[in-house]
C-alpha cells in the first residue's frame, strides 16, 4: 500500500526503530503510548484490519499470535500486560494497517477493564 505509514517504517521510507523484526513481523514503540510499555507488533504484509485476512493468512496471524508473550517477557512485562486491536474507523483504527498494540508496566492494575 503505497500511503501507509507503517509499510513505509517496514521499508524503511520513514525511519524507524525496531524492537524486533524478522521477514514476517516487526515491532516497534507506539509514538502516543498510553502505558508505560506501549509497542505496536505489526505484519509485514500490508493487511489493512481483521476483516481483510484471509486462509492464506492464517499461518502468519498464527506466527503473529504466538510472538506476543516473546515480546512481553522481552519488554518485562510478561507478569500482566494486554493486547489491543482497534478494528475499523469506528473502533478506533486509525492506522489501516493490521496491528496489535501490547501495553503493560504498570505497577498495578490499570482503573480500566475490558
Amino acid at each position: 500500500m503505497k500511503d501507509c505509514i507503517f509499510c513505509k517504517i517496514i521499508k524503511g521510507e520513514i525511519p524507524g526503530k525496531f524492537f524486533y523484526k524478522d521477514k514476517d513481523l516487526v515491532v516497534f514503540h507506539d509514538i502516543s503510548p498510553k502505558a508505560p510499555v506501549h509497542v505496536l507488533l505489526v505484519p509485514v504484509k500490508h493487511i489493512e484490519s481483521l476483516q481483510y485476512i484471509t486462509r492464506e493468512d492464517e499461518k502468519l496471524i498464527g506466527k503473529v499470535m504466538a510472538k506476543i508473550p516473546e515480546i512481553a517477557r522481552k519488554l518485562g512485562i510478561d507478569d500482566g500486560f494486554k493486547i489491543a486491536v482497534n478494528n475499523g474507523r469506528i473502533a478506533g483504527q486509525i492506522v489501516f494497517h493490521l496491528h496489535i498494540h501490547i501495553l503493560g508496566g504498570w505497577k498495578r492494575s490499570p482503573e480500566w477493564e475490558i
